[in-house]
């Protein structure tokens, strides 16, 4: 199938962080399926719309409706680690604003993608009361995207996607061989030519760490991440503050 124009709506993983680009910015998977996508036919227009520390709401009411205007014919809709983060989390309205998006897009002729959260626990030890509602999440997600025509990859059904070693140092965000595998999957799931599931096998097996090790990396993870993330959240800030999309124009991936 021929695309000609593909549009990403989302949070910071679709953003890109942490990809760096090698010019301030941040690449990230979808950076990389476009890619992907522009070589296997000779070319696509790309627009990427996402905004850091977006909820899974608040992109719909503003990402979803810049994204109709410019009528894809591809697009993906990833959200909702920044909902399972919050008390308010809730599987069924999260899951009904993502139906929304992909029916809204699907509507338009679209082939929509999206993907199920990975289980954090692996990445982020402290992370362990949060697995319950990535799975409620995600059994949500696969539920509503069975019901609205959109392709879903299910990234959270796969071990090597919580690896340590594809997330960065936050330990929220892949890292740039993450964002690789990612894009891989995606151009995998979208059918495209010269992929396969080897994107699900598992990294060699990683040296076993001395205890001292991991409380020091633990300590400074803390320091470093999740103390400065607390203090913004109880600010009432986001940050995705005052920031607008990278990329709202589309414009034809360049080939190497």
């Amino acid at each position: 199938m021929l695309w000609q124009r593909y549009v990403a709506i989302g949070d910071s993983t679709t953003e890109g962080l942490d990809d760096p680009d090698g010019n301030g910015g941040y690449r990230g998977w979808a950076d990389r399926f476009a890619l992907a996508v522009a070589r296997a036919q000779g070319g696509l227009e790309y627009a990427n719309l996402a905004i850091r520390g977006r909820t899974t709401a608040r992109i719909r009411a503003e990402q979803l409706p810049a994204a109709l205007e410019l009528a894809p014919d591809l697009a993906t809709v990833v959200a909702g680690m920044n909902d399972v983060l919050r008390p308010s989390f809730d599987p069924d309205r999260i899951a009904e604003d993502v139906g929304a998006m992909q029916r809204a897009l699907v509507g338009q002729g679209a082939t929509v993608l999206t993907f199920t959260l990975p289980d954090p626990a692996r990445v982020m030890p402290l992370a362990r009361p949060l697995r319950g509602r990535v799975a409620a999440f995600n059994a949500a997600v696969r539920a509503v995207t069975a019901e609205t025509g959109a392709t879903l990859l299910d990234l959270g059904a796969h071990p090597v996607a919580s690896d340590p070693r594809l997330w960065s140092d936050d330990r929220l965000h892949a890292n740039s061989a993450g964002h690789e595998r990612i894009a891989a999957a995606l151009a995998h799931t979208a059918g495209l030519p010269g992929y396969d599931d080897s994107w699900t096998h598992p990294l060699p097996v990683a040296a076993r760490r001395p205890r001292h090790d991991v409380v020091r990396a633990e300590l400074a993870w803390t320091r470093r991440h999740l103390l400065p993330w607390l203090a913004r959240h109880l600010r009432g800030r986001s940050s995705g503050d005052d920031r607008v999309a990278k990329r709202p124009v589309p414009l034809p991936v360049e080939l190497p």
